[in-house]
């Protein structure tokens, strides 16, 4: 099974009240403007590379953040391959039955926008390996943090010889990480520590994230500010998922770090619990990722028990008491 280190680089909108979302059906993260890979030898060392400019078709202006990030300048935009070829050269270059590596989710995410934006096929997706996760459990990281990869490069003593942010430069410097990993180890214990972040990014509340999967993942348009957002969380209506009916609902209780969560239930098919994360995408836009499960007597007791505990009022100056 061929192995591609991957990385891709992207341009955003000017501003977030930009006009171009009004056109688009999807609220797209960033347009990619540059795909670099590298294929693992079979000794898991850095062999074949590719690298391809990708000319964009809705952000065309570069934004000034990712100019000084990646040099790129408008000229060089207008000279990349379209997208869909791009993609098609990727692939063709990548061979069948690869499995995708990646410094983090971004990537992932950022591609599959970019496909579904273009109308083109995903299931080519579908191994995809974050090595993040990998360099964690390899150097019994226990705090799972995410760890750049200047860091890993650095603990492995790996001089930096090729342009950081450059799409290549990057997946190069990947890839030596990689042959410096003990990968078949590494890739062995993966399954199992991604499904445990994705149990406690997404389980039920007070059970260490052990809870069931939710039946709806759903990310809301995009709003200028967070204010704006949250007015729209409280004012919007929320459907049973059976019948399609209004669900009475109650007010957001806070989670902290901007997550919030409602019991809502149908006279007909019972309860529900839907919780939302605020989050500021690099633009400066505020998006709500909304997860709904079906609650059972455990979760609908457990947020009962939050709703019931007293606020605390900040003090002048915006702290908060102290806790005895």
């Amino acid at each position: 099974m061929p192995y591609i280190v991957l990385d891709l680089e992207w341009n955003q909108a000017m501003s977030a009240k930009s006009s171009v979302f009004n056109h688009l059906p999807i609220h797209l993260r960033g347009e990619i403007i540059q795909i670099g890979a590298v294929k693992l030898n079979a000794d898991f060392t850095p062999g074949e590379e590719f690298q391809c400019d990708v000319s964009p078709v809705w952000f065309k202006k570069m934004h000034y953040k990712v100019k000084k990030l990646t040099g790129f300048d408008n000229d060089r935009l207008a000279h990349g391959l379209p997208f869909p070829q791009a993609l098609e050269q990727f692939l063709a270059w990548c061979g069948p039955g690869c499995t995708f590596m990646t410094w983090g989710y971004d990537d992932s995410g950022i591609m599959e926008q970019n496909c579904i934006i273009h109308d083109l096929d995903i299931d080519w997706m579908g191994q995809w390996v974050n090595l993040q996760v990998v360099y964690n459990i390899l150097t019994e990281d226990t705090d799972h943090n995410q760890k750049s990869l200047e860091t890993a490069m650095e603990h492995f003593g790996i001089e930096q010889t090729r342009v950081a942010h450059d799409a290549l430069g990057d997946a190069y410097n990947t890839a030596l990480v990689c042959s410096r990993l003990d990968l078949p180890e590494g890739l062995a214990r993966y399954a199992e520590r991604a499904g445990q972040l994705t149990r406690k990014t997404h389980g039920s509340l007070d059970n260490g994230g052990n809870g069931p999967d939710p039946i709806e993942h759903t990310v809301s348009p995009a709003y200028p500010t967070r204010e704006a957002l949250w007015q729209a969380a409280e004012q919007a209506k929320a459907v049973c998922p059976v019948c399609g009916k209004e669900l009475d609902r109650t007010g957001w209780v806070s989670q902290g770090d901007h997550r919030y969560m409602s019991l809502a239930k149908c006279p007909e098919h019972g309860a529900y619990l839907c919780r939302i994360r605020l989050k500021q995408e690099d633009v400066g836009c505020w998006v709500a990722n909304r997860l709904l499960y079906e609650a059972d007597g455990e979760m609908e007791a457990n947020f009962l028990a939050r709703q019931a505990k007293p606020r605390r009022r900040r003090r002048r100056g915006g702290r908060r008491p102290e806790q005895s």
